[in-house]
């Protein structure tokens, strides 16, 4: 089996180093750049180019996995270790793989590590192929207060929570659940720098002018709103997805292995084109506008918002540079939606809106993009399960 492609330190020092003075998201080139500065490192295995995505960084699990009682952040006084003793009921070994339970929340020590610089912070978010599966995953830092974000000057390790809700899964050492990507500030905080890249309305509304966001008119308040389509062309009458309960497994490193009506339940549209989400139910639905990531930016589907319903509509919800986009060309990829109604049934309406898109700006446009040439599963989809499903 041919060894996998490591991150060299034989290329140009100087590639990348522009994408790392100015500031906003960071593009591929300079994570390579962060790598070979020891800035992002790992504890076990050389960082593989395979991980290396248009403007984010796979991150792999580790050897052991902590069952543990109950999520938990470690807060300002304590890393993830010292929090460990109380709440691990019992260690996982995941060099030969190992089934994680629904319904359980596990720790998992990562292989990456980081060093950074005082101008640069982290964010991450599952993978589209994990919050797809229903998987609740999120990243935990040492004395960080939120999930999912690293301050700026961060040096330590990197874990994963991970509570499988709809299917139970198996990971091994090197599985890939989560992606991490690095946002950069000028060099003198400003309240501006707080999101240095993030894109305001006015100039979200210039770039679709310039380059379409979403075919047509785009409806633009603190970001793309996307509205939920209950009304597709086909004869086939589907509009989305529901989980299964009690399924079975599904082994996250398996590509187009699984049968979809296994686990998955077809939602048809009917006649009033409404759809009825029952409690703590999962579903995968689609947008009803096809969209388009520019090659200089990236986008992110907002955090949920109680104000327009007691669901939520994401878990991974990264868009990189180039997502359904093509030069001279109409937006080609509608938005996957990750839907559950958290305690009360919710009626969803054909054209209802369900989330908004926020663009971010890259420091430097990624030497690739997202489609072009490196294994992107969801370019050009559809309403789309994730990757381990058979298609068609």
């Amino acid at each position: 089996m041919q060894a996998a492609e490591t991150i060299s330190g034989d290329v140009s020092h100087d590639q990348g180093k522009s994408a790392l003075s100015r500031t906003g998201v960071l593009p591929a080139q300079a994570l390579r750049a962060l790598i070979k500065a020891g800035e992002i490192g790992s504890s076990e295995a050389p960082i593989e180019e395979a991980q290396i995505q248009p403007a984010s960084i796979d991150l792999r699990l580790g050897r052991t996995a902590y069952r543990i009682r109950a999520s938990f952040l470690p807060g300002r006084e304590a890393t993830v270790r010292e929090k460990l003793d109380d709440f691990t009921f019992h260690e996982i070994d995941l060099t030969q793989g190992a089934v994680l339970e629904t319904g359980c929340v596990y720790l998992v020590p990562l292989m990456e590590t980081l060093n950074l610089r005082a101008t640069i912070a982290a964010f991450a978010n599952p993978k589209s192929s994990t919050g797809r599966l229903d998987v609740f995953t999120r990243l935990i830092a040492d004395r960080q207060v939120s999930f999912d974000a690293v301050e700026e000057g961060y040096s330590g390790p990197l874990y994963a929570e991970i509570c499988p809700r709809s299917f139970s899964i198996k990971v091994k050492t090197g599985s890939r659940l989560n992606q991490i990507r690095f946002r950069r500030r000028g060099s003198q905080p400003s309240a501006a720098d707080e999101r240095p890249g993030r894109v305001g309305d006015r100039a979200l509304r210039e770039l679709h002018s310039d380059l379409g966001l979403v075919e047509g008119e785009a409806a633009i308040r603190e970001g793309l709103n996307l509205s939920i389509d209950l009304a597709p062309p086909s004869r086939s009458k589907l509009i989305g997805y529901r989980a299964r309960r009690y399924a079975g497994i599904v082994d996250m490193d398996r590509i187009g292995a699984y049968s979809i009506g296994q686990f998955w339940e077809e939602v048809k549209v009917e006649k009033d084109r409404r759809l009825v989400l029952d409690p703590h139910e999962f579903y995968i639905l689609a947008s009803k506008e096809s969209v388009a990531v520019p090659p200089a930016y990236v986008a992110e589907m907002a955090p949920f918002d109680p104000l327009i319903g007691e669901y939520r509509v994401h878990y991974a919800g990264f868009f990189d540079p180039g997502f359904g986009y093509a030069e001279g060309a109409a937006p080609g990829a509608k938005a996957v939606l990750e839907v559950r109604s958290l305690d009360i049934p919710f009626i969803l309406e054909d054209g209802q809106i369900v989330g908004r898109l926020v663009y971010d700006k890259l420091t430097e446009t990624p030497d690739t993009l997202y489609g072009q040439g490196i294994g992107s599963n969801y370019q050009g989809q559809g309403l789309k399960l994730s990757k381990h499903f058979k298609q068609g």
